[in-house]
């Protein structure tokens, strides 16, 4: 053997070792045979929050589209950044799939460093629905619109704080927005999901919350929390008698958040194709459109090529945004 197939040898196993010792060893399944077992989708955030809820609404229906079931495992933490790392580091066979949100490219802005490469690590499969999110203050709140809050929060010494679903979410990045607009100061006060931060906020725990509108507005309609406003340019059909922020004095106001599902970045082009067929197939059902809707999403069908420019010009824009308002998260 002479010395430059040596060297190719020796770089290949070089390669291989690396890939075996790294996790990421592409699958050998045939993709006509993918999927053979359940498939794992990991959600960033904890139970109850708006990620969740959808990672799970997905679930039900994967036995019909993949012939599997999947198992929904929430690793909160980071803003999502422990799942995200843990899928990062997993086999690229397709049976680890990584449920975000839009904190997926806030983070990278708000973190002085991150433990992957969002760019890099992880590769967008398919973007599932937009939902806005909505200001919410317990029922017996003397704060009843969004003016009497802004208000109160104006005096120095009289500081009003309000909970978010963690450092680096779009809730967080809604509520700086809202202090640079409104003149204000309010203190942020981060969770790890926005399940515990509803939580708080109906047991009166903080004065004003930012979810979700998935999450809040069974809770809205129930009278246990009052909306003060919606973080999206236009009202939601779910929740069509709150104003949003930017018609109550803030022209341009606007903070949506996508959700979608993401794999690691090694996994073949053929089997991110059938995994987002089969996850589109999903969305498209009458049932889950309907679902949808009824929850404040908007359904989306972003592929894999469409998807991954939203969430890197995403990561760009939210690095920029973040470098204005002086976000750090650590």
């Amino acid at each position: 053997m002479n010395k430059l197939n040596k060297m190719r040898v020796s770089v290949g196993l070089a390669f291989s070792m690396m890939a075996m010792s790294a996790g990421w060893a592409q699958s050998t399944e045939p993709v006509q045979n993918f999927p053979s077992k359940p498939i794992t989708v990991v959600v960033t955030f904890p139970v109850g929050g708006g990620t969740d809820i959808l990672a799970r609404l997905l679930g039900n229906h994967f036995t019909e589209a993949f012939g599997q079931s999947a198992i929904v495992e929430n690793r909160a933490g980071a803003s999502g950044n422990v799942g995200a790392k843990y899928v990062a580091e997993k086999a690229p066979d397709g049976y680890s799939l990584l449920m975000v949100n839009s904190s997926y490219a806030i983070n990278p802005g708000v973190f002085s460093s991150m433990p992957f490469d969002p760019k890099k690590d992880l590769s967008p499969i398919i973007n599932v629905a937009f939902v806005p999110s909505v200001l919410v203050v317990p029922a017996d709140s003397p704060y009843k619109q969004l003016s009497a809050l802004i208000a109160a929060a104006k005096p120095a010494k009289n500081p009003v704080s309000f909970g978010s679903c963690g450092n680096g979410t779009p809730q967080h990045l809604a509520g700086a927005v809202l202090n640079i607009n409104g003149k204000v100061n309010m203190t942020h006060v981060p969770y790890t999901g926005c399940g515990p931060a509803l939580r708080d906020v109906m047991g009166g725990q903080i004065p004003m919350a930012i979810i979700t509108a998935s999450s809040a507005a069974p809770h809205i309609k129930s009278g246990k929390l009052l909306a003060l406003g919606i973080t999206s340019a236009e009202r939601t059909s779910q929740l069509p008698n709150v104003p949003t922020v930017a018609e109550q004095g803030f022209p341009g106001y606007q903070i949506n958040q996508w959700h979608g599902l993401l794999v690691p970045s090694q996994t073949s082009p053929a089997l991110q194709a059938k995994l987002y067929e089969r996850v589109m197939k999903i969305v498209q059902m009458p049932e889950v459109k309907e679902k949808l809707l009824s929850m404040g999403y908007t359904p989306a069908y972003d592929d894999p090529a469409a998807f991954k420019k939203i969430v890197h010009e995403d990561i760009d824009r939210f690095s920029s945004l973040a470098k204005t308002l002086g976000l750090k998260s650590d």
